[in-house]
């Protein structure tokens, strides 16, 4: 009975092992393209559309991306939303918004901190901690917020804030 079980627990072993090196770090991970939304955002904002440009998608992995542009009319506000996975697999998540008091902004905004300021990219962004504890970086400018915020170490947060740009289409 023992020379039978020991093959079959060594094979059973074996497609164990073999499952946990095909495996990587990056299962569930799915990665998006962002850009519909932010051209659709841009096609229909009252406001020039900000976005982060230029990370590197290895290490900044886009997760996530919506707009409410789809059901904007002439002059309704508009907000766009991004997500990464960050170097150290936290998230950061990006929002520009008309809004005030869109949703993702008043999440985050609502009961935050201040805790000063920071320059990035020659930009004041000021700092705050959300009622999560976590870091949100934001501006506003001609009614327009900026916001970046996330479970992400604040060098990877100043990295996306530092990343944002008038969108430009291609």
């Amino acid at each position: 009975m023992l020379r039978s079980l020991v093959p079959l627990v060594v094979i059973c072993l074996l497609v164990v092992g073999w499952q946990a090196f095909r495996s990587s770090g990056d299962v569930g991970v799915r990665t998006v393209d962002p850009s519909t939304s932010v051209q659709l955002a841009a096609a229909r904002a009252g406001y020039e559309v900000l976005a982060p440009a230029g990370l590197d998608e290895a290490e900044y992995r886009p997760t996530s991306a919506r707009t409410d542009a789809g059901a904007a009319g002439e002059g309704d506000p508009v907000t766009l939303e991004i997500g990464y996975l960050t170097p150290s697999e936290e998230f950061a998540g990006f929002v520009v918004s008309d809004d005030r008091r869109a949703d993702p902004v008043t999440a985050v905004l609502d009961g935050a901190q201040e805790r000063g300021t920071v320059d990035i990219g020659g930009e004041p962004w000021t700092r705050a901690v959300t009622v999560e504890e976590e870091t949100a970086l934001f501006r506003e400018s001609g009614g327009v917020t900026v916001l970046v915020t996330g479970s992400a170490p604040d060098e990877e947060l100043q990295t996306v804030a530092g990343a944002v740009q008038p969108y430009t289409p291609r």
